[in-house]
């Protein structure tokens, strides 16, 4: 998925949603007063559902400008013509000056504080609205117009200089780049909350309510888990054969099949459109408006397959949230984490799987009858699952190897801007962290600490958020096989309905109604967010497939 894309749109501003008629405002304020506690006399009931439907047809219209946002973000990737690009920069600028005004407006702000003084008297979902407009607004308003704006001029001319560094190996191009982002991500943080750590500020736009002190604890048992269980696949594993899926695959025929299993996953096209991008990423405007895009390379069909089960998974979460609360914070996503979550599950807890490729293999033979002819349902299963050596690119990374990749960068990202390392110590430090954890060291800066376009972006605090997606899949989907029966089975036969269902339930409409993703684990699992599930799921699978 597109990392911009996402992080643009977790806002709440971001749903095309139509602002309610008078009379159903008037009908949604009578039972939102209905809702209020008793404990409240009656005209303050009156005062604080008047001030919260007030406030609900603000974050709407907010919404409604978003989902506008989103769309011209999905033209301009997929169907825009070259020669818009400047009259499309000054649509989306006009659009965001707008937005803008309209978050971080005055009257928002009062409505806002008289709210949280009444919060107990909200029922749960209400008072999770308020309380995540309330963090937007916060957000919103900290920033001062003038780092607001060199921010956005530092994204731009920090992405052609990432480029051209990249395109050269050539790291102190682009490292005065990275030196003023780190300064100015110290000041963001600071005026939002100075009596935060720094990291744990940012962490906050991308996974709210986690902390690098619980990261750290996290991060630490995982990489205590992998390294050892990487070291035995290289030096003890027997290899599967991959060499079964190599071969040309003609990308119209990709395309088919994986619009099928797409279709077949629950994606609906009357909700939704399937296209092809550079950039795979999912967007639109609402959950009746949901644009999935993917990409197809004709030499390597696991890409395209994985790619567009991975987009499919975040549809199904967009397509599944709740219209009950639409434009309202609380329907959003509740993190990055818990996103990626739902595209990871599907992608490698059950495409990566056993059943699957029992599911899988006769779509194989209807689009490519050859490739087909040699694979069975266990060879194909060895084949998709492959340990990549060496693993040095991340977004070429597999399940095992991945991670490690994440916890380098949040290890670097952490002592940079807490002035434990300098910037010119960067590309050196991350080679001896790629040469510890994943035993492979980059030949250069480009294949090295220039491969990831984030932090040219000023993005700091977002990779933590892939490595959470994938230990929160792995935990949701052990609970939901203990949850349906014979879920397994069902997924050999092709119904993904039950597991759909049941993450639309227990996930999607959810939404942002718990105020962290421990406490969404809580209310699904049982138990917080346990590394141990993930590092056992891995060690077991691994450990069969290699023949350790």
């Amino acid at each position: 998925m597109n990392v911009i894309t996402r992080a643009l749109n977790l806002n709440f501003s971001n749903r095309l949603i139509s602002v309610p008629s008078r009379t159903l405002r008037a009908r949604r304020a009578t039972r939102i007063g209905r809702m209020v506690s008793s404990a409240s006399t009656v005209s303050v009931s009156a005062d604080v559902a008047k001030d919260y439907e007030n406030l609900c047809d603000k974050l709407r219209e907010i919404s409604t400008l978003g989902g506008i946002g989103g769309l011209l973000q999905w033209d301009e990737a997929v169907m825009m013509p070259a020669g818009a690009a400047e009259s499309r920069g000054k649509q989306k600028s006009v659009l965001a000056g707008v937005v803008y005004e309209k978050e971080t407006s005055q009257e928002l702000g009062k409505l806002l504080k008289t709210l949280m003084m009444h919060n107990k008297d909200l029922e749960p979902v209400q008072a999770a609205v308020v309380r995540d407009a309330q963090r937007h607004y916060v957000r919103n308003t900290a920033i001062s117009k003038e780092l607001a704006q060199r921010r956005a001029e530092l994204e731009s001319e920090g992405y052609v200089k990432w480029v051209k560094a990249r395109d050269e190996a050539d790291f102190s191009q682009f490292a005065p780049v990275l030196q003023e982002w780190v300064g100015l991500l110290k000041k963001y943080a600071g005026a939002i909350d100075s009596n935060r750590p720094i990291y744990d500020v940012l962490l906050d736009d991308f996974e709210k309510g986690m902390t690098s002190s619980r990261l750290d604890h996290i991060f630490t048992e995982v990489r205590e888990g992998l390294v050892p269980l990487i070291q035995d696949i290289k030096q003890k594993g027997t290899k599967p054969n991959s060499s079964l899926l190599a071969g040309s695959f003609d990308t119209k025929a990709q395309a088919a099949l994986c619009n099928a299993i797409a279709v077949d996953l629950g994606f609906s096209l009357e909700q939704g459109r399937l296209d092809v991008s550079i950039h795979p990423f999912t967007g639109g405007t609402h959950p009746t408006d949901v644009r999935m895009t993917t990409r197809f390379k004709e030499h390597d069909l696991t890409e395209g397959l994985t790619g567009a089960i991975h987009e499919t998974g975040h549809s199904l979460y967009e397509q599944g949230r709740s219209l009950e609360y639409d434009g309202l914070p609380v329907n959003e996503a509740l993190s990055m984490g818990v996103h990626e979550s739902q595209s990871l599950l599907w992608e490698r807890m059950v495409a990566l799987s056993q059943p699957f490729a029992h599911y899988l293999l006769p779509k194989l033979r209807e689009h490519f009858p050859d490739l087909a002819q040699k694979l069975s349902p266990e060879s194909l299963y060895s084949a998709v699952n492959v340990i990549r050596e060496p693993s040095m690119i991340r977004v070429e990374a597999d399940e095992v190897t991945y991670p490690l990749h994440i916890i380098l960068r949040y290890e670097l990202e952490q002592q940079l801007l807490a002035g434990d390392i300098s910037i010119e110590e960067v590309p050196r430090l991350w080679s001896e962290k790629m040469t510890k954890y994943l035993g492979c060291t980059p030949k250069d800066d480009a294949q090295g600490v220039l491969q990831d376009v984030h932090w040219s972006a000023g993005i700091m605090g977002y990779f933590p958020t892939y490595t959470l997606g994938a230990m929160y899949a792995c935990q949701i989907y052990q609970k939901a096989c203990e949850e349906i029966p014979s879920l397994e089975k069902q997924i050999a036969a092709g119904n993904f309905k039950p597991l759909r269902d049941w993450l639309k339930v227990k996930i999607h409409q959810v939404g942002s109604l718990h105020p962290n993703g421990d406490e969404l684990m809580k209310a699904v699992t049982g138990s917080p967010l346990d590394p141990s599930v993930f590092l056992k799921y891995l060690r077991t699978k691994y450990t069969a497939l290699y023949n350790l």
